[in-house]
């Protein structure tokens, strides 16, 4: 009985344990099989559009992230709350998410001013809140740390604007915006971004949220009455629609005008009414560039499918980019939140709140949040919109795409990211820069010039000086019965033909200005707003470019001064000695005589007009170099060395008596003026008085040049200037006039015979027209400029009002002629030295190949050697065509010895070239006949005597010389 009893209790106790670890089974497999559920809140706009869109695409994100991801243990519950397109309806949302719900995070809201507010809850209480659309600079993670911006910031689209504004080449730019933070906050971005390309904002149109139609006009019409036609337009779609459609029924959507769309209204031309993009042709818009990819068009077809079940009465369109980053931000956030795992169940309060019965003082702060906020903000994958990677707490956009309003929809022209600027293609590339071509308002093709003159009918008010001279540059004459004004003058006539090169007709008046003290005054009434422009003899100069604006220069620029001239008194019986300076006759002469012994060198040994004497030798190098001065030398030259070199030297000397001859003559002939004056210095050192226009700005010029006003006296006129400078310094006149050049010349084609221009030019910009500073006038009229002062208009203007001034006597006409200087010559003079040092070289070089092997080859020491080369030297060079001839013979009775020669002829060796000086100074053969072999040399009867030449007994002569040494 005890086996049976033994065997049911281990059975029993088996289904224990079996029983136990089955039950321990089931539960870990429900416990991996459990999900947690996350409570996320979601605050829109679901009256609008927009907001019926971005919840579809928020609602698919959170399904198609766990479709793709099953075996996640988080679930997120989505509680969407209605802000009623109002900020309080967000915050009330907000706080109802926060003390209700309890949720997690908050996706949304859609505006910056509702977002603002909600951000302070969400760094309250520590619940990251993530925005897909809150684009306001004012919105930072620095300020709110738990504001997330899943998107760009309004000011990323800042430098797209800039760029395009210096693609067309606008100087000035007005933005409109609407009076809040996201209006607000592009505005100081843009303004940075505008001064980098030169351009400035004249004007900030400012719109009110609740504007009427009437304000709208009243602002536009404001608008209309600027010179500015470039206006960016940052608003919302709403408020950008009425702005546009107001603008058409205005004519501010014509040729004129250009206008540039932010990404508030460019990003949802899709959904604008047909009417409002009728307004709205030639605009040109910026948006985020998103690749159109697959997973887009897959998305687009649900989407639209989707928005279609949950909206039936309302017709589907294509999501945006707000679409996109909402999607995203989803999509981010539940990765987040699967990296946190399970939240903390309840808020905890913070002691300060305790006993606080409001509904935001309830508020705890989520023990979740810091970890779900770090979680979000190193989260990475690539969404639909792009990369998604969080750089101080928002996205960071690389590129944008620049859209053309033409038809119904926005046409794509171009691109533009921070590194290629704007191209055609989204990829850099530089065949591709640029825009593709625009159709502007009032369907034209042509850039519209960015300003134009206000329609009020008002004529640019064009200031011109009142003068008592000078006359010439500009004059005003008033008809006393009809008190007409007359303007004329080469100034005048200048501007008007620049405003006839012109592209465009620019209405103006002159309007005379009688007070003209300084001109730096009537500059500055431009400054002030009393001109809108000054014409007239006015200099370019930096004090006056603080405050307005020139143009290129239209005349000559520098400040010289005047000075009479006298005639030269100073011929004298020296005078022949003046055309060249000292250092050409010292380097004439040099060469000369270096020319002389360089042909003496090569001829000596083989030309026998070049031996002699020292003394002869000597006399025959100065004889023979200055003959050639008058092409006199008559010595004949047998090397073709010293042929070439004297061939260079005669044509230099050509040359050079030429050009002395022409200035001697000038000397003689022509009357000599010469300046009384031709140093500053030298005005400052006698204390002469110095004369100058009366309210020209040389006055400081002649300060910082240390002339005292007490030494300076001012003029009007021309003729006043001849008569201060005939009197002189003693008589109540001066010594110098100092002007600008323009008022010189026109001096002297009045006056030239007596008065010269001398001294240093001191540097100016020349006369130039005035305008506003940065006005946009000033790059036209700078062109027309150029235009009119590179073709045959100027020149005729010039002739018109101060003659023909190529037949006034120049400052070179009134000055002497300058004497000759060796610099003038100096090439000449190179190339003939050269020349002549070749040719003595190569004779070295030959005299040494030919006659250094026998020196060489002698036991003598180098001295010895080398006077024998020298001694050599000065013999004849026997193989010379000069000295090889046959022996002269005597004859003796017509008798020959038995050798063949004549009885009692004296034989001396024949020496050639061939034989070196040792081999001469050892010569044994020499030997006279003597009468025992029959042969004396003193009986009548005996046969005649062949003597050598006279020369061949002076080489003997050597030759004992050289034996003897």
């Amino acid at each position: 009985m005890e086996r049976p009893t033994h065997l049911l209790l281990a059975a029993s106790s088996f289904l224990v344990i079996f029983s136990s670890f089955m039950s321990d089974r089931a539960g870990v497999v429900l416990a991996q099989n459990a999900t947690i559920s996350v409570d996320v809140g979601v605050i829109l706009d679901l009256g609008s559009m927009e907001g019926k869109r971005c919840r579809t695409s928020i609602s698919m994100a959170i399904d198609d992230f766990y479709a793709a991801h099953r075996n996640y243990r988080t679930r997120i519950i989505l509680h969407t709350r209605d802000s009623n397109q109002d900020d309080v309806g967000a915050a009330s949302a907000a706080v109802d998410l926060l003390k209700n719900v309890q949720v997690q995070a908050i996706i949304g809201p859609q505006t910056s001013s509702q977002a603002e507010f909600v951000a302070d809850l969400g760094s309250k209480t520590q619940i990251p809140i993530l925005s897909f659309s809150a684009t306001s600079p004012s919105l930072s993670s620095a300020r709110t740390p738990y504001f997330v911006r899943a998107t760009f910031n309004d000011s990323s689209q800042a430098g797209a604007i800039a760029a395009i504004v210096e693609h067309f080449g606008w100087r000035e730019l007005v933005p409109i915006y609407e009076d809040s933070d996201y209006g607000a906050g592009i505005i100081p971005s843009l303004t940075d971004a505008l001064q980098d390309v030169e351009a400035r904002v004249p004007y900030r149109s400012v719109i009110s949220p609740s504007a009427s139609d009437d304000q709208l006009d009243e602002e536009l019409y404001k608008l209309m009455t600027m010179q500015t036609r470039v206006f960016v337009v940052h608003m919302t779609r709403g408020h950008g629609s009425r702005l546009f459609q107001r603008a058409e029924q205005l004519g501010m959507m014509t040729d004129d005008y250009a206008w540039i769309t932010t990404d508030g209204i460019t990003d949802l031309l899709d959904l604008l009414d047909p009417t409002v993009i009728d307004s709205m042709q030639g605009v040109i818009g910026v948006r985020p560039y998103v690749p159109r990819s697959k997973e887009i068009i897959n998305f687009t077809a649900r989407f639209k499918a989707r928005f279609r079940r949950e909206n039936p009465t309302v017709e589907p369109t294509d999501p945006t980019v707000f679409q996109l980053w909402a999607y995203d931000a989803a999509w981010a956030l539940a990765m987040a939140m699967e990296k946190v795992g399970a939240p903390s169940p309840v808020f905890q309060q913070r002691p300060s709140q305790i006993g606080n019965y409001s509904d935001l003082g309830k508020l705890g702060e989520s023990q979740t949040g810091p970890k779900l906020l770090e979680a979000i903000s190193k989260t990475r994958f690539h969404g639909l919109a792009g990369e998604f990677r969080l750089s101080d707490g928002q996205l960071q956009l690389s590129a944008f795409e620049i859209v053309n309003v033409n038809g119904k929809a926005g046409r794509e022209i171009g691109f533009w990211n921070p590194v290629s600027r704007i191209s055609r293609s989204p990829v850099s590339s530089k065949d591709r820069t640029g825009l593709k071509p625009v159709i502007w308002p009032g369907d034209s093709t042509m850039v519209p010039k960015g300003w134009q003159i206000p329609t009020n009918g008002k004529k640019l008010q064009i200031g011109v000086p009142v003068k008592q001279g000078f006359n010439e540059f500009v004059n005003v004459s008033r008809n006393p019965s009809t008190n007409e004004v007359t303007v004329t003058g080469y100034c005048i006539d200048v501007f008007e033909a620049v405003m006839q090169a012109l592209p465009y007709a620019l209405p103006y008046e002159y309007v005379p200005y009688d007070n003209v003290e300084s001109y730096d005054n009537f500059v500055y009434q431009v400054y002030d707003k009393k001109f809108d422009a000054v014409v007239g003899d006015v200099t370019i100069i930096f004090n006056r470019s603080l405050y307005v604006d020139f143009t290129l220069p239209y005349t000559e620029s520098g400040v010289s001064m005047i000075v009479p001239v006298k005639e030269d008194k100073s011929k004298n019986i020296w005078i022949f000695l003046k055309p060249l300076t000292t250092d050409l006759w010292l380097g004439s002469l040099s060469f000369f005589f270096f020319t002389g012994c360089v042909v003496w060198v090569i001829e000596h040994r083989i030309n026998k007009q070049f031996r002699g004497t020292p003394s002869q030798q000597l006399g025959l190098i100065f004889y023979f170099a200055f003959s050639t001065l008058v092409f006199a030398h008559r010595e004949k030259l047998e090397s073709n060395l010293s042929r070439f070199a004297v061939i260079i030297w005669v044509f230099v000397v050509l040359i050079l008596t030429s050009s002395y001859t022409a200035s001697l003559t000038s000397m003689l002939t022509v009357q000599q003026l010469q300046p009384t004056v031709t140093d500053v210095n030298e005005l400052l050192k006698n204390g002469e008085y110095i004369g100058y226009q009366d309210g020209s700005f040389v006055l400081g010029m002649l300060k910082r040049m240390n002339f005292g006003e007490n030494k300076l006296r001012t003029y009007t006129a021309v003729d006043q200037y001849a008569q201060a400078l005939r009197n002189g310094s003693a008589h109540g006149g001066v010594a110098a006039i100092f002007d600008e050049i323009p008022y010189l010349k026109l001096f002297l084609s009045e006056h030239g015979a007596d008065y010269t221009m001398v001294g240093p030019t001191y540097k100016t910009d020349g006369f130039g027209f005035v305008f506003p500073r940065d006005s946009p006038l000033v790059p036209d009229v700078s062109r027309a400029v150029l235009s009119v002062t590179e073709g045959d208009i100027m020149t005729g203007i010039e002739k018109k009002w101060f003659g023909d001034q190529s037949a006034s006597p120049s400052q070179s006409d009134s000055v002497s002629s300058a004497s000759l200087n060796f610099q003038s010559f100096g090439g000449l003079f190179l190339i003939t030295g050269v020349v002549s040092l070749l040719a003595l070289l190569v004779f070295f070089a030959m005299f040494l190949y030919k006659n250094w092997k026998g020196a060489t080859t002698s036991e003598s020491s180098l001295w010895r050697k080398i006077v024998a080369l020298a001694k050599y030297y000065d013999s004849k060079d026997l193989t010379s065509p000069t000295f090889k001839k046959k022996d002269e013979v005597i004859p003796n009775n017509g008798e020959l010895n038995q050798n063949g020669h004549a009885q009692g002829a004296v034989i001396l060796p024949y020496f050639d070239g061939s034989q070196s000086p040792m081999s001469i100074s050892n010569h044994s053969d020499i030997n006279f006949a003597s009468p025992d072999e029959g042969m004396s040399s003193m009986d009548p009867g005996s046969p005649r005597i062949r003597f050598p030449r006279a020369e061949a007994f002076e080489e003997l002569s050597e030759i004992r010389v050289e034996r003897a040494v």
